[in-house]
């Protein structure tokens, strides 16, 4: 049988490890943060083209692939702001549009509501008791959703799919906040990495959705 002295210990280092992994991810998503809006402004103030839907998939997927791939050596941070400075350079053509129809109003209450949503769903996720891997399983069936909608509007391209997609895309992500973010205090994240890309994602893609309903609501669809 363990001696207190024993469980002490292993509770104590457990705990500076939990801390290490918090702290390192919210530092590098800071900086990740950070770099892409730099990017993403050298996008805009350039005017550079959007690279298009095949080109955005095939970085998206790879880079992070090569992230993952990566998340225990060196080489890991660098794919990591690879991944995050090419999503801010396809997130400049956007915003310029978006600018050049003077919603930028609409841009600025997006970056507010999601960065709310962000500390709102971290600051829970911090402080909750309840167990909240239940929504490993719910986020799984969302992705399922989510793909076979995207699919669906290639050939569609209806607008109310497109509306439908934006608000399951915050649920998702901001599902995937609470969870990454209590799986980190909990022990069931140890890479920071991995969870600050996790972090990034929902991140940016709680932007453009809220941007896409914002535009809606406007009536600037």
């Amino acid at each position: 049988m363990n001696s207190p002295i024993y469980s002490s210990s292993t509770g104590q280092t457990r705990a500076l490890q939990t801390n290490k992994v918090l702290r390192n991810t919210y530092a590098l998503l800071s900086m990740t943060l950070l770099w892409s809006a730099i990017v993403a402004g050298v996008s805009m103030a350039m005017n550079l083209p959007y690279p298009g839907f095949l080109i955005t998939i095939v970085g998206f997927y790879g880079l992070l692939f090569l992230t993952e791939k990566n998340r225990n050596n060196g080489m890991g941070l660098v794919f990591t702001f690879l991944f995050t400075g090419f999503m801010g350079y396809t997130l400049g053509p956007i915003l310029n549009v978006y600018i050049s129809n003077g919603l930028g109003d609409l841009v600025l209450t997006a970056l507010g509501g999601t960065a709310l949503t962000f500390m709102a769903a971290s600051a829970y996720a911090l402080t909750t008791k309840r167990d909240l891997s239940f929504l490993g399983g719910l986020l799984m069936a969302g992705f399922v959703v989510l793909i076979v909608g995207m699919i669906a509007n290639i050939f569609l391209q209806l607008p109310v799919i497109y509306l439908a997609m934006s608000g399951l895309f915050i649920l998702f992500s901001t599902g995937a906040i609470l969870l990454t973010t209590q799986q980190i205090i909990r022990g069931g994240e140890t890479n920071y990495i991995s969870a600050t890309i996790t972090l990034y994602v929902s991140i940016y893609n709680l932007f453009l959705s809220l941007l896409n309903i914002l535009r809606a609501l406007s009536g600037n669809d």
